[in-house]
This record gives C-alpha cells, sequence and structure tokens, in this order.
C-alpha cells in the first residue's frame, strides 16, 4: 500500500470521514477469515502455522482415516484467518491478472506482532518484502510461497488518525525499520510463544482492472464510504475505519474477469444483523448485481469474478 502524506490538523482529526451515506454498510461491519485455493496444502500449512505461528483450528485429516485433507483453517485464538483449500490442477495466476494484493491481519499489541515478525524472520525470512509506517498503521509485508501477499499490522489509535476537509484518511508509506522495531517490542515471552498475540482480518487489499469500475461497486452498489484514493488505488470502508477494503491497478491495470487459478478463493465479509444481509441483496438486485442468500449468508461475485462472502457475525 502506498499512499500520499498530508499536513494534519486538530481539526481534521474527527475520526471518521466524511463520506458516510444514510446507506452506508453497517458500522459493525468487519472481515472475516480469507480462503486462499492453493496447489500445495502441507507448503502452505507449515508457512501459515510455522512461519506466521497460526493455530490450526481445523483440519480434517484429524477426522478422517486413510483420506486426504482438502481444507485446512488457521487462526489465532480460536479466530479463524486462512482459510487454505485444496485444488490441484489451477493454474498460477498470469502476469497482471486480477485477485488478491495481500491478506492483512492485524494484531491488538505490538509485542505480538514483533513476535510473528520473528517468527518469520527465523522460519521464512525470504518471504518478507518491507515494512512501511502508514501513519494509522505500522506495516510489514510478505509473499507465500505461492505467491499471495500478507500484511502484519498494527493500527495506532483512531484519535491519532486525521482526516482531509473533504474526508480523506491521511495515510502515507513512511520508512520503517523492521529491526529497530523488533528491538523496542519484541519480548522474552514473544521469542518463546510466538503465535500468543491477538489478530483479526483487517483488511483485504485486491488488485481490479479500473478503478472507476470498483467504486461503481464497492461504493455505490454495496454501500462502502470511500476514504481514499490515491495515484490507482481505492481504499473503503465501515464504520469510520481507515479501510476494510483496498483495490488498486498498480499491476493489473486493464485486466479483466479473472480465470480459474490458485490464489485468492473467497474474501468474507461479517455485518451485524441479518436485516444488514437482506439489505445489501436489496442493493445488489438494484444495481443489477446476482447474487445468492440463504437468509444469514449472501454470495456474489465483483466485476473481475472475486467472490465475496457476506454474512452474519457469530
Amino acid at each position: 500500500m502506498t499512499t500520499v502524506r498530508t499536513p494534519q490538523t486538530t481539526a481534521q482529526r474527527s475520526g471518521a470521514p466524511l463520506t458516510a451515506r444514510a446507506d452506508s454498510m453497517a458500522a459493525g461491519t468487519g472481515m472475516d477469515a480469507v480462503t486462499l485455493l492453493v496447489e500445495d496444502l502441507d507448503l502452505q500449512t507449515r508457512y501459515y502455522h510455522d512461519a506466521l505461528a497460526l493455530d490450526v483450528i481445523e483440519d480434517p485429516a484429524d477426522r478422517l482415516v486413510g483420506g486426504r485433507r482438502d481444507v485446512v483453517t488457521l487462526g489465532r485464538g480460536g479466530t479463524p484467518l486462512v482459510v487454505l483449500r485444496h485444488t490441484p490442477g489451477l493454474p498460477r495466476p498470469a502476469r497482471g491478472q486480477a485477485g488478491l494484493y495481500h491478506t492483512a491481519l492485524l494484531f491488538d499489541e505490538r509485542v505480538g506482532l514483533a513476535a510473528t515478525i520473528a517468527s518469520i524472520a527465523a522460519k521464512a525470512p525470504n518471504t518478507y518484502i518491507g515494512s512501511a509506517d502508514h501513519l494509522v498503521s505500522l506495516a510489514f509485508y510478505f509473499t507465500d510461497p505461492e505467491g499471495n501477499g500478507v500484511e502484519l499490522y498494527w493500527d495506532r489509535s483512531r484519535s491519532d488518525w486525521g482526516w482531509t476537509p473533504n474526508g480523506q484518511v491521511q495515510m502515507d508509506a513512511l520508512r520503517l525499520d523492521p529491526n529497530a522495531f523488533l528491538g523496542e517490542h519484541l519480548t522474552k515471552s514473544g521469542l518463546a510463544t510466538p503465535g500468543a498475540g491477538e489478530a483479526v482480518v483487517g483488511h483485504v487489499h485486491l488488485q481490479v482492472g479500473d478503478v472507476p469500475t470498483a467504486r461503481a461497486f464497492y461504493v455505490d452498489a454495496l454501500g462502502f464510504d470511500e476514504t481514499l484514493t490515491w495515484n490507482g488505488a481505492l481504499f473503503v470502508s465501515a464504520g469510520g475505519y481507515h479501510h476494510h477494503l483496498a483495490m488498486n491497478t498498480w499491476n493489473s491495470a486493464g485486466a479483466g474477469p479473472r480465470a480459474a487459478s490458485i490464489g485468492l478463493g473467497e474474501v468474507a465479509i461479517v455485518v451485524p444483523t441479518a436485516d444488514d444481509v437482506a439489505a445489501l441483496d436489496a442493493r445488489l438486485a438494484h444495481h443489477g448485481i446476482r447474487s445468492r442468500n440463504d437468509g444469514t449468508t449472501l454470495h456474489f461475485e465483483d466485476p473481475w469474478l472475486n467472490h465475496l462472502k457476506v454474512s452474519v457475525e457469530g
């Protein structure tokens, strides 16, 4: 994620965008576990379990006798974060194809984030690709063995976020020294138990073909609030967060609908009530977007055939 810095003033620290509408997504909207279609389930499971120190929450192989597992769910503290679905035979995504840019895991404490970064540095150091201070957050970036982007980050207090008069969140990509971060926040207990820190899926960043189409779908149809547009990328959220979803064209400008491939399987969004699901279903129908609704869960696709699921929280 690369954004532009603008001066902050006390008057602009409102803690919320100015773009919320009457038909915006509910303030309690959040993200759920991201599903990845993987070629090598064992390799990917080892990366997310051993390097990222995620717990294996569900492994069907534990329940099967002589059977081969197809899906492994990993997370923290019983909260699912990543679902790995074995899909052998699918090709790797073509260069410039729409799909996943990264899955972003949000840590509640810097000590937990530092412990996980140290675990990756020890067990999969070649998967680290960079870090940045985004003003609203501190972020570290990785790529898993099959090319899926992963962001690990910690948010500053919302009272410290800046918003411009036109409702754009103030973000940047300032230098962040990973060694200095570890030196300040890594503890002996973190080294011993890197999986102890709490984490959730904070946001999901997608690659798309163009920003106007992304805005028409994610803002106009779904009801997310636009929080930032910058240089080929759109950031959207619900409830005043800096972003729950982002869509960029940095590697995928002009991309059309995705071909079948490994990589992103499903983006999962949670809303507070079944009424929120029904309201979204009605908005999608109004915009001519086909969906499947079982009363509590809504399935549909964006213009690039990225599959989305919206369900009631809990």
